[in-house]
């Protein structure tokens, strides 16, 4: 038990800037074994980050004028908290393979464009309709939110995008860790910092994965149909399996940023996968 909070506390201090520092931090300690196992908290990563929107989504929208646009309102600035909560680091991830992928054919070109930390016209456009699209999907979610499927009577205004913003944090972390049981790291060995954990991802890491999100979903269903969590999933595995083939063919593999590019287009299924279930 000991081993698994300091692994978990690790995967926050990795994918956060939730401070685990000073004497916490010397408590969690760090090695490459320890990297590998904290994969298996990624998807409780995600219920940390989305529990966050959430609430920042259902307190903007109490404060907010009652009108068509405070969804809207609401979902930007749950948007720009969760971003500042992660760093943007999946986001950058995103940046880096749209301009890898598009600014070169060429595999090895493609991987030494990804390393460039300067964002580039494929990275910028990407990253825009990235945002612009999950946005636009939790405006349309929260349009709705007065009258879905099946529920007559809802707990707090706004609780349908709240669950959507959980759920879609959690499932959007863990179907990535599928792409290094299926693929083999392909970034730079020296200078990557997801190489640990990238090396290989154990049965034990993906159980302890898959039991994080199997929880969190069984969260969900207290407030959405099963129909609608089964659509949004089947859209984030499609979006996965895109994901896995499009880097197997132009690298041949995957780097850390694949798996946060993999992360968001995930995330951006899962909302239309219920916006569409609706």
């Amino acid at each position: 038990m000991i081993n698994f909070i300091r692994e978990f506390l690790l995967a926050v201090q990795f994918f956060t800037r939730i401070p685990v520092t000073g004497a916490l931090a010397e408590w969690v300690g760090f090695s490459p074994a320890m990297l590998r196992a904290s994969a298996g908290h990624f998807p409780a990563v995600g219920m940390l980050v989305g529990a966050v929107a959430a609430a920042a989504y259902a307190l903007l929208l109490a404060l907010l004028p009652d009108t068509v646009f405070a969804p809207l309102v609401a979902a930007v600035l749950s948007t720009v908290v969760t971003v500042l909560m992660t760093g943007g680091f999946h986001e950058d991830g995103l940046a880096d393979v749209a301009d890898g992928l598009g600014g070169s054919y060429d595999r090895h070109r493609a991987l030494d464009i990804m390393k460039d930390s300067r964002v580039g016209a494929f990275g910028a456009m990407a990253l825009g309709l990235a945002l612009l699209a999950k946005v636009a999907m939790l405006a349309l979610l929260g349009s709705v939110d007065d009258a879905p499927v099946g529920f007559d009577a809802a707990p707090f205004k706004g609780w349908y995008v709240c669950s959507a913003l959980f759920a879609g944090h959690v499932v959007s972390r863990t179907l990535p860790l599928l792409l290094i049981a299926w693929l083999p790291h392909v970034g730079d060995v020296a200078g990557s910092k997801s190489k640990p954990l990238a090396d290989a991802i154990s049965g034990r890491s993906l159980l302890v994965a898959f039991s994080w999100c199997f929880m969190a979903l069984a969260l969900v269903l207290l407030m959405q149909e099963a129909t609608d969590l089964i659509v949004a999933c089947g859209f984030s595995l499609i979006a996965l399996l895109w994901m896995h083939r499009l880097f197997k063919r132009r690298l041949q593999g995957f780097t850390g940023d694949c798996l946060g590019a993999t992360q968001q287009v995930c995330e951006i299924a899962f909302y239309l996968g219920l916006a569409i279930a609706l």
